[in-house]
């Protein structure tokens, strides 16, 4: 149950009668509406309200069913039990809201225009908005009217005592002006409520709400009620009504267990944000405890790194001597104490990128941006060779794809794809990682994105993980750019430090993460 169900409980226990024990001491609600009825007659009599046509008094007979009397009518009484609700507790009585008050909607939209308004001054008049009962606030607005208008419109005053609520959008706010505001006149948006006594104020403010929206009684064909209904709807709802002393405990009670409530609320917010972000925090955990070695356990049996890496750097060699790589490709950049961030097990080691990769590259290495315009067409035919493009970096991979020509295949030969090389956004999305399909087709890498292939793609599983970890994802964001594009560069990403495990525990934790994270996806369902 959340919050705001906890909340609507509340106030369906309060309304039924079942929040506050009752007392046959209390003076009986009979006696409270006949006060109401002694008010409302002598309004009438003041000519301050109209008199109602259908007033009227619901009863109980001594058989349990409940009767509705016609005031102003020859004795005509009606069995409205299809309208009561549910059983409210005896000295309680049932009545309907418009015998509690005098209600009031704002004027037509053509009698209040936003052209009859002026600037605040002593001689200007308040006009009342949706916000101030929403917000419940008197001050907000600067929506005044001439004194002289005001004459005209003063059907639609509203005094310090009066209660505003919202009739559209936002339905069913409620605010009770306070003795400190400004008497002025409601707008469109509001309805008036004066209510014949103002001591049963609190407990009129708590139901009023909760029966029109949360009970949603004038709900028709499962729409949302969008307006405040018809008047003649409104007012022959029918609402529980308990002795005047009942009415204070409930209140009292209900200002007791609503701080709970919010508290239990914002609680169970907490909870649920964690919950949520849970999921993510596990990963990003399981991640750390990879990439520093203490997700699997280290084996004694195990080829040490030191020996993958040399069989790289003896690789690198041959294919120089073949003259596929330069001879620079084998220069190392000595690794400081200064610069190794953690330690690792005793049988890893610390690399550069560049040393441990086959090849790392961007589509730059085959044109400057000024000429990629004059050399890269786009285009939607699938006839050409397939683009690979950073938003592309999703499960859906095929969906909506890019591609380009032969001439822009060709410029772009320097970072042409054969599947399996790891890519990596080094522009605006920092950290989005991609590994691409293979796929019986020409490709090639698209702006903004770097490409890695390394010479064995389990190297390359390693080290995808390793960039989603928060050590992969620091180290990108400490070579970008913190300008209001963040991007990293080539060469600077060849230069980050990364640890290396042996082959063989490589595989185990790969292994390992993705059983893992499927574990942890169940978490999500």
């Amino acid at each position: 149950m959340n919050a705001q169900q906890l909340k609507n409980s509340i106030l369906q226990e309060a309304i039924e009668g079942r929040l506050v024990p009752q007392d046959p001491n209390d003076e009986p609600a009979s006696v409270l509406l006949e006060k109401i009825r002694k008010e409302k007659a002598k309004l009438v009599k003041e000519k301050k309200i109209k008199i109602d046509k259908n007033e009227s008094r619901i009863y109980r007979t001594d058989d349990g069913h409940w009767m509705e009397h016609f005031e102003d009518k020859k004795r005509v009484d009606i069995c409205i039990d299809d309208e009561i609700p549910y059983n409210i507790p005896q000295g309680w009585e049932w009545a309907r809201w418009g015998m509690l008050g005098d209600y009031k909607k704002g004027p037509f939209g053509s009698s209040l225009t936003k052209s009859m308004f002026v600037p605040k001054s002593e001689d200007a008049v308040k006009v009342y908005e949706q916000k101030n009962a929403i917000q419940k606030d008197y001050s907000l607005g600067d929506y005044y009217i001439t004194k002289q208008k005001y004459e005209t419109m003063k059907g639609f005053t509203v005094y310090p005592g009066d209660i505003i609520v919202s009739c559209a959008g936002t339905i069913g706010e409620t605010y009770l002006l306070p003795p400190d505001a400004p008497e002025g006149i409601i707008n469109q948006a509001l309805m008036r409520a004066r209510l014949h006594l103002n001591s049963i104020t609190p407990y009129w403010l708590l139901n009023f709400r909760y029966i029109l929206i949360i009970e949603n009684k004038l709900k028709g064909a499962g729409s949302a009620i969008k307006n405040i209904p018809p008047f003649e709807v409104l007012k022959a709802m029918p609402v529980p009504i308990p002795p005047l002393a009942e009415q204070k405990r409930i209140v009292a009670k209900i200002e007791e267990l609503l701080p709970k409530v919010e508290a239990y609320g914002k609680a169970q917010e907490a909870l649920d944000k964690l919950n949520e972000e849970l999921p993510e925090r596990l990963k990003k955990s399981i991640l750390q405890e990879a990439i520093e070695g203490r997700l699997v356990p280290q084996d004694p049996n195990d080829e040490p790194a030191s020996v993958l890496l040399d069989k790289i750097r003896k690789e690198k060699a041959k294919l120089v001597k073949e003259g596929k790589l330069k001879k620079k490709d084998l220069e190392e950049t000595p690794i400081s104490e200064d610069e190794i961030p953690f330690k690792i097990p005793v049988t890893w080691e610390w690399v550069r990128i560049e040393e441990y990769t086959d090849k790392v590259t961007d589509y730059v290495a085959s044109g400057s941006f000024a000429t990629l315009r004059d050399n890269v067409t786009y285009y939607k035919d699938e006839n050409y060779a397939l683009l690979v493009k950073t938003k592309d970096f999703q499960s859906d991979f095929q969906k909506d794809l890019t591609f380009t020509d032969e001439r822009g295949y060709n410029f772009l030969s320097n970072s042409n794809l054969f599947g399996g090389e790891l890519i990596l956004s080094n522009v605006g999305s920092i950290g989005k990682i991609f590994v691409v399909p293979k796929l019986n087709r020409k490709m090639t890498l698209a702006p903004n994105a770097i490409m890695v292939r390394l010479w064995n793609e389990e190297h390359r599983d390693w080290l995808l993980y390793l960039f989603q970890s928060v050590f992969g994802l620091t180290s990108l964001y400490g070579i970008s750019s913190a300008t209001a594009i963040r991007k990293f560069n080539k060469t600077d990403f060849k230069k980050l430090l990364i640890p290396v495990p042996p082959l063989a525990e490589q595989k185990r934790i790969v292994e390992k993460i993705e059983q893992l994270m499927k574990e942890i996806d169940k978490l999500k369902v």
